[in-house]
């Protein structure tokens, strides 16, 4: 049976009172904290490095989420996992070996996950699945937080979960954009179990019962 799990995204709390609203969030039921990682190259923006990560690190036990939206994962992720990154995501497209780059990111001791945008199918990362521990699939082409929901992507949502359950994986899913308490219903329901929301919590003036009404959402289907 899923359990639905939220991870808010850092990159849309304050971050001139960050530690304040790492605590807020945690308290107000946040299973994860997800952090988007973007080095300008492989999208449109910059964001943050391994230190800011360590520094989370020591505010917070929950687990860290960190999603590797940059050109040399090989090179980073290793100084990521070392600042405190439980989870860490890639796209296989930055990677010579993606398989390999997974092999790594385990041995290193953290779970591995693959990155899938809204017009990359499924069967490109198909490879990656003996190697990882979640897909996470975007319902926004990433790059910039505070974009609306793609829900053309549900279909996909609902492809991998059927193959996941199919071939018995142990593999969870993840979806990342514009989901918010009126429509991560639409998302579970489609098959994603670790909620990531930016805007949709931190941008709303009672994350806790935000929060709320996620889980709400959810249970009343």
């Amino acid at each position: 049976m899923r359990t639905l799990k939220i991870a808010p995204s850092i990159l849309s709390a304050d971050f001139s009172r960050l530690k304040e609203e790492i605590h807020a969030v945690e308290a107000a039921g946040a299973d994860w904290l997800h952090v988007d990682v973007m080095d300008g190259h492989f999208v449109p923006n910059l964001t943050i490095g391994p230190v800011v990560v360590e520094w989370v690190r020591k505010v917070t036990d929950i687990p860290l989420d960190v999603h590797l939206m940059i050109t040399d994962p090989d090179h980073y992720a290793p100084e990521f996992i070392k600042a405190g990154a439980n989870w860490v995501s890639i796209h296989p497209d930055t990677c010579k070996d993606p398989n390999a780059t997974l092999k790594k990111i385990r041995s290193l001791g953290a779970k591995t996950s693959v990155a899938v945008n809204p017009d990359v199918p499924l069967e490109k990362v198909e490879r990656c699945f003996p190697d990882i521990d979640m897909i996470l699939i975007m319902t926004v082409f990433p790059g910039f937080g505070g974009q609306a929901f793609i829900a053309d992507v549900l279909p996909k949502i609902e492809q991998v979960r059927k193959l996941i359950d199919e071939r018995k994986l142990p593999i969870l899913v993840e979806a990342d954009g514009g989901i918010k308490a009126d429509n991560i219903d639409r998302v579970f329901r489609a098959g994603a179990e670790i909620m990531v929301s930016g805007s949709g919590i931190f941008k709303t003036p009672n994350y806790a019962e935000t929060i709320r009404q996620m889980h709400r959402a959810v249970e009343a289907k």
